[in-house]
């Protein structure tokens, strides 16, 4: 398998995903898109994934880069019909390069929290082996306000009501970050908007405290990652 990743930052990776693709043997393309890297072309690739990053889907006039992105992505989902993973940004460009909406939160979401899985995504393969809900890292400040037509809400939660998002058969998002690795929350706190929201949420000493919330959860997190890549390259593999 042949994966296209694109990044908008260089500390918001596949993270875990990665390490699972390499023992996969799968060949892992980067496009670094804040650095101005261009899109290749798209027909030689089985799976596109979508990264997250500290730049809103509406600010095309800063980051150019944006309308080609959402082009591809558009192309990829609507033409191409092939698997799409998106995390954060990747789940808020899916649907807005689909036809929904992204807007800013009343007040950001930072830290741990857990997700519900919604009975539509109690039926979806890729939350097979799942019980009702999902603990999870969260770290975003925009969400989505309108799925686009046709596409499913698979998670929620009172802070964000769509946490997991299903367009078409082959296309996954997820607002929460199921990718995390012990270094996340210290790369993350090293970037001044993270920082930011991070502190204006949680206040100091939670936010000094999360790094190593998050450690003691990493076994957990890591299962949890390990089941979602599996379920969803089943649930989206070729019939």
């Amino acid at each position: 398998m042949k994966i296209l990743v694109f990044q908008h930052l260089d500390v918001e990776h596949p993270g875990v995903f990665r390490d699972f693709w390499d023992a996969q043997r799968f060949e892992q393309h980067v496009v670094e898109l804040d650095e101005g890297v261009p899109i290749p072309s798209l027909e030689g690739f089985d799976l596109l994934a979508v990264m997250g990053g500290p730049m809103d889907v509406w600010q095309e006039d800063q980051h150019p880069w944006l309308i080609e992105e959402k082009a591809a992505i558009r192309k990829w989902v609507r033409e191409l019909k092939r698997p799409y993973l998106g995390i954060c940004l990747g789940h808020q460009l899916l649907a807005d390069a689909l036809g929904g909406a992204v807007g800013l939160m009343a007040r950001p979401e930072v830290g741990l929290a857990q997700i519900d899985i919604t009975p539509a995504g109690q039926n979806d393969p890729v939350f097979g082996g799942f019980g009702p809900s999902i603990e999870t890292l969260q770290w975003h400040g925009a969400e989505i306000t309108r799925i686009p037509e046709g596409a499913v809400t698979l998670a929620s939660n009172a802070a964000c009501p769509v946490q997991a998002l299903r367009c078409g058969d082959r296309a996954y998002s997820f607002q929460c970050h199921v990718e995390i690795l012990d270094s996340t929350v210290s790369d993350w706190e090293a970037i001044p908007e993270y920082k930011a929201s991070l502190e204006r949420t949680l206040g100091k000493e939670g936010a000094e405290t999360l790094s190593r919330d998050v450690r003691r959860r990493l076994p957990a997190f890591r299962a949890t990652a390990l089941r979602l890549n599996d379920n969803f390259l089943k649930a989206t593999r070729p019939a």
